[in-house]
């Protein structure tokens, strides 16, 4: 048994995103609560990955995304668990709109499994994000239309939040 106490002080991620919230006082938690539901997410895939026997790792199947790649196993899985919280995925052609009564003002753009033509190698995948605030500047004549890419096409000094979340392969 280790002599080492257990650090119950540590800082999670929510527990950062929670304290950055109390930082700004006009915060109303929208984006607390899409952090919330993208690391939720991201759990979810990663014990995906992670309990994907070396059968369920490989192949493909048998469709292809929007750049032409063949459909790993693992990146259904990933957009299946991703794509009811998200709007903009490099995995599919047309945005994923959200149900009107529970869209926010957040754009999120992600790809479900970046490197997922690399896992017959095994080299490590992951999902990546950006979030951006809908844009309140927007021109009227997009800014009262249902979300679509035009929303989404902002600069990168408009991101909000990013991410990358790692996963290593296992066999």
């Amino acid at each position: 048994m280790s002599n080492h106490a257990l650090d119950s002080n540590c800082i999670t991620l929510t527990r950062h995103v929670l304290a950055e919230q109390k930082k700004c006082p006009t915060a109303t938690g929208d984006l607390t609560q899409l952090l919330n539901s993208l690391q939720t997410a991201v759990k979810v895939v990663s014990y995906a990955v992670r309990k994907a026997g070396i059968t369920q790792l490989f192949g493909t199947v048998g469709e292809t995304n929007v750049q032409g790649e063949e459909f790993p196993k693992k990146t259904t899985t990933s957009s299946k668990y991703t794509s009811n919280k998200m709007l903009v995925s490099e995995e599919n052609d047309n945005i994923i709109e959200v149900e009107t009564e529970r869209q926010g003002k957040y754009i999120v753009c992600f790809d479900p499994l970046d490197g997922s033509s690399n896992i017959d190698c095994l080299v490590s995948i992951g999902s990546i994000f950006a979030i951006f605030k809908k844009d309140e500047d927007e021109p009227p004549s997009i800014k009262h239309e249902p979300p679509s890419i035009k929303h989404a096409l902002q600069s990168g000094a408009n991101v909000v939040a990013a991410g990358y979340a790692l996963y290593g392969a296992q066999l």
